[in-house]
């Protein structure tokens, strides 16, 4: 990869890589209708988490917001991954490296998964690839996982992948619900964990 300082666009950054089931890849333009459609069958899943969720969007809407995806990808200010099943070509969940510092290159996994394939470890074996893509080819020296202190289903997937829990943010965040939530930081740095 690139030295530090480059500017970020200007890194060659493949747009997909893969785990054991998954094609995890960039946005593509008409990827919004299958996302569209797992969003709504998992809606009250997302709901207590997810910011972007507490309504179901139409396809149109959808469909722009993965548009931007991709715009955001391509300048490297946000690299959200596709998670899509090898075996059948289902979108199976949205992932992705967010909060990027080029510079310290730190990167925190955000991620989700359609309902019909939850508990099926699509979510763990996702994580690793990217954590394994952070480090190995964008040279990451520090990667985050964050989820609210009351998902402890986001949570064991951290714990899950050997990322330590570095602290609970208290009472750091308004949730979906309006509320004041906790937030659980977990990361694993260069030269300790990788």
């Amino acid at each position: 990869m690139a030295e530090t300082g480059k500017n970020p666009i200007l890194l060659d950054i493949p747009e997909s890589f893969e785990s054991e089931r998954l094609l995890i890849r960039a946005p593509q333009w008409g990827d919004g209708a299958a996302v569209n459609e797992a969003i709504r069958e998992s809606l009250d899943e997302l709901k207590p988490w997810m910011p972007w969720a507490q309504q179901a969007p139409t396809v149109e809407e959808s469909e722009l917001n993965l548009r931007e995806a991709r715009l955001r990808y391509l300048e490297r200010s946000d690299l959200r991954l596709q998670l899509i099943s090898k075996s059948t070509g289902q979108f199976i969940g949205g992932s992705g490296l967010h909060r990027i510092d080029w510079q310290s290159r730190k990167f925190e996994i955000g991620y989700w998964v359609r309902t019909s394939c939850a508990g099926q470890g699509y979510i763990t074996e996702a994580a690793k690839a990217i954590a394994n893509f952070a480090a190995t080819v964008l040279e990451a020296n520090r990667i985050e996982i964050r989820c609210d202190a009351k998902n402890h289903r986001s949570a064991r997937v951290a714990e899950r992948l050997g990322f330590t829990l570095e602290g609970v943010l208290r009472d750091e965040a308004i949730g979906t619900d309006g509320m004041l939530r906790s937030t659980k930081v977990f990361s694993i740095v260069r030269g300790i964990e990788f």
